[in-house]
């Protein structure tokens, strides 16, 4: 009875450390996230740019295919420094799924200038680089489309 009750102990420990790491990830990764868009939304690209690993690629619906790299994420990015004020957004439904070295982000974003709204769904994954930083190695946006009504 006594080696039943070390053994729950234990599995209750081993559980609560777990939950307790992917909770720190968790906090870690939507505060990246938050900052980055905290620039994106006054004109800045490079919140975004410093968090993107050199291999990142990068889908967007204006885009005909996946960028691929930094350096084709920065050309990207250039014509819109200064062009995009977002009065104020909200990141809703936050989800962070992850693994010693890698974590998913997903989330819905609603973007206000004045009262127009822009909607949209976001995938981040993150990889846990060598330095003990995340950075952002695929990024995927797309709009929220209201189904047509049949």
């Amino acid at each position: 009875m006594k080696k039943q009750t070390l053994i729950f102990l234990l599995i209750m420990l081993v559980t609560s450390s777990y939950a307790h790491a992917a909770d720190s990830v968790s906090a870690k990764i939507i505060a990246l996230e938050k900052a980055a868009l905290e620039k994106w939304n006054s004109g800045d690209p490079s919140g975004y740019l410093s968090l993107s690993a050199s291999d990142v690629v990068y889908f967007d619906p204006p885009l005909p295919q996946r960028l691929n790299g930094i350096e084709a994420l920065t050309k990207y990015y250039e014509p819109v420094k200064g062009q995009i004020h977002v009065d104020r957004y909200e990141m809703l439904h936050p989800l962070v799924q992850s693994t010693e070295k890698m974590a998913v982000l997903t989330f819905n974003l609603v973007s206000y200038q004045g009262e127009k709204a822009s909607r949209w769904n976001c995938t981040e994954v993150y990889r846990l680089e060598e330095d003990g930083n995340w950075k952002i190695i695929q990024t995927h946006w797309s709009p929220v489309q209201p189904f047509a009504d049949k």
